[in-house]
Formats: C-alpha cells, sequence, structure tokens
C-alpha cells in the first residue's frame, strides 16, 4: 500500500507542480549560473547509492567547501535559494526519487555516506526502509541550519548531538511505520511549512 499510495502521489505531484517547477526553474537560471538541479549522492535502503535531485540553492561548488549548511544565511546560498530553502521547495524534486523507487514520501532522511559510515550496527537499521522526503526527526530538527550556526564546529555538532537523535526518532519511526502514520507525518510536515 505505501510503494503504491508514492506511486500515485508522486506522479500526481509532478504532474500538479510541472508549472511550479518551470518558474522555479527559471528563477535559479536568472539569479545564478549553473544548473536548475542539484544531484548528490545519498545512501538508500539496503546501504546503496542513489542520486538525489534537488532545485540549486547554492552557489557552483558549494559543497567542495563542506557538507553542512549553516544558518539562514549561509553565504554559499543563493538569492533564489533563501526562499526555496526557508519553504522547503528545494526538496520538491525529489518527487521523481519517490516515483523512481529510490525514495518514499515519508522516511528517514537520506544521509551522505561519509555520515553513514559512522553508523553504529543498530542505527544502521533506518536503512531498512526507503528513505524520505519528510520524517518525524526533519520535522522536530526544523531549525537544524539555526543550531548548526550557533555551534564553534558545525560539523562536529551534527556528528556528535544532531544525528544521534535524528537517527533515534527515525529508529522510532521504522519500528513503528505504518501506511496511516505516514499519512499524520504528511499533514504534520504541511502545517509545519505553512504555519512557520
Amino acid at each position: 500500500m505505501k510503494r503504491i499510495f508514492d506511486i500515485v502521489a508522486s506522479g500526481f505531484g509532478l504532474i500538479v507542480l510541472s508549472p511550479l517547477f518551470l518558474v522555479l526553474a527559471i528563477w535559479i537560471k536568472a539569479d545564478s549560473r549553473g544548473p536548475v538541479f542539484y544531484r548528490q549522492t545519498r545512501v538508500g535502503r539496503g546501504n546503496r547509492d542513489f542520486r538525489l535531485f534537488k532545485f540549486r540553492s547554492m552557489r557552483i561548488g558549494s559543497d567542495r567547501q563542506g557538507l553542512i549548511t549553516v544558518g539562514g544565511h549561509d553565504p554559499r546560498v543563493t538569492r533564489s535559494g533563501y526562499y526555496i530553502r526557508k519553504y522547503k521547495l528545494d526538496e520538491l524534486p525529489q518527487l521523481i526519487n519517490v516515483f523512481s523507487g529510490d525514495m518514499s514520501l515519508v522516511g528517514p532522511r537520506p544521509e551522505v555516506r561519509k555520515y553513514v559510515e559512522l553508523y553504529t550496527p543498530q542505527q544502521l537499521h533506518v536503512l531498512d526502509v526507503r528513505p524520505g522526503i519528510t520524517s518525524l526527526a526533519s520535522i522536530r530538527y526544523r531549525n537544524e541550519n539555526d543550531i548548526l550556526a550557533a555551534s564553534d564546529d558545525p560539523d562536529r555538532c551534527y556528528i556528535e548531538k544532531v544525528l544521534p537523535d535524528k537517527l533515534k526518532i527515525d529508529l522510532e519511526y521504522v519500528g513503528k511505520a505504518s501506511f496511516f502514520y505516514d499519512i499524520k507525518l504528511i499533514f504534520v510536515t504541511f502545517w509545519e511549512i505553512l504555519t512557520k
């Protein structure tokens, strides 16, 4: 049921949101040099790598300066990127990943290999399910960039504090995941985006 829902919902979303995709693509191209989409290798179900799609919100080569974005005004973020990230519009192309089967609408957020290599055997169980566009951990850590910006060492803060707590929340999700729980988290995500 979950996979059928993912296919139908992501396919419908891609069709309905295609005009918005076009507007965002024009805005991104007009605002800064580079491609519309940013593709990054992430780790998915079964510990397999896949290419995740996002609307590009940072300047070309920004990922070589570090994988973590800090604060709402990271200088690497473009003008359009600031608003695209604020309202989570950069995540919309992941509907392509959902439709193709690499991701689900709801599930633990996929990490880059660098951080997955730090997982304990227990934490690796988050890879038993497809990663998602939204999750309870991503809802609770909606202000993650601001937390990291307040740290003297954002990467260390992420590894030692943020990541373990997010994985704890994600493991709880894996243990009680259900179709109706996913629907609830989707509505909570929309509510968070619209009200904060």
